[in-house]
């Protein structure tokens, strides 16, 4: 397993060595994005898949061509790295390339999307990271797959309908590296706080919600013991759960590399009935 001690060690170093940090972290999210994971059917959605920072609008990282991306409906794999085309992507920060692709979803279920990335040089740590992400889209409320363990090498598996949670609700999940659990993992979290603006590949200019201060960019847990974690959702919209250097492989072109499992939820608001009766 990769050292995590290490990696945070190289963030640490970095932070220091610049004054006019003023973000305490340097948290990468690999995002598979459509803005609706509960759909009432089936057909045409497009998926936006950035390397960014989600929640302050960050940078955008220039990755290589995904190595997989595929989707698992009714345990049936369907490779869909054809369908993936090249893109931009702009952040209050930058322009940078991306990818995306339509998929066409058919029938009733889940569809357990997973991409795994090519390893990124981050040269501020002097580490590859490479991360491989699920996005689960249920259509017609029919659950299938979504709590399915697929033994990947780096994995959140969710204990928690990823799709089905209320803000204010919580999420739970197990990390897991081909299929075992991994015991303490450190866990990244970031919210998507400024709106994926689907039709011109941007982040809008304007936040979801005030942060407090820099530390609640990325919040950071850990799992116990067993791998199991639980997080708090305090507000409606995307979430990002990054397991740091979980997975099996910790090399890559003579060089350390950070191999993270990433899994997205989304949250959703309590909005009272309109048919009810306010108390007499």
């Amino acid at each position: 397993m990769f050292n995590k001690i290490s990696r945070s060690l190289a963030l640490a170093t970095v932070l220091l060595s610049s004054s006019f940090v003023s973000t305490p972290t340097l948290a990468h999210f690999q995002m598979v994005y459509t803005p609706d994971l509960v759909r009432d059917r089936g057909g045409l959605i497009n998926l936006k898949m950035p390397f960014t920072h989600p929640a302050d609008s960050g940078h955008v990282m220039t990755v290589e061509t995904p190595e997989q991306f595929y989707m698992i409906k009714k345990g049936k794999k369907t490779d869909l790295l054809a369908d993936v085309k090249p893109s931009k992507w702009s952040s209050a920060d930058n322009q940078g390339d991306s990818y995306e692709a339509d998929v066409k979803l058919r029938g009733l279920g889940d569809y357990v999307f997973v991409m795994q990335m090519a390893p990124y040089m981050e040269a501020s740590e002097d580490i590859y990271i490479q991360q491989i992400t699920k996005t689960i889209v249920n259509v017609g409320g029919l659950p299938t797959d979504w709590n399915e363990e697929l033994g990947l090498a780096a994995e959140i598996v969710p204990l928690t309908k990823p799709y089905a949670i209320f803000a204010g609700g919580t999420f739970t999940g197990v990390v897991k590296s081909h299929g075992k659990a991994v015991p303490f993992a450190e866990i990244e979290v970031e919210y998507v706080n400024y709106q994926p603006d689907m039709k011109n590949n941007r982040f809008s200019d304007q936040s979801n919600i005030d942060l407090p201060a820099d530390l609640f960019v990325t919040m950071t847990i850990f799992a116990d013991a067993n791998g199991t974690f639980t997080f708090g959702i305090p507000a409606a919209g995307h979430w990002g759960f990054a397991a740091l250097g979980v997975g099996a492989d910790t090399e890559y072109n003579g060089k350390e590399l950070s191999q993270d499992a990433v899994i997205w939820v989304q949250a959703h608001e309590v909005t009272p009935s309109q048919n009810s009766q306010p108390s007499k």
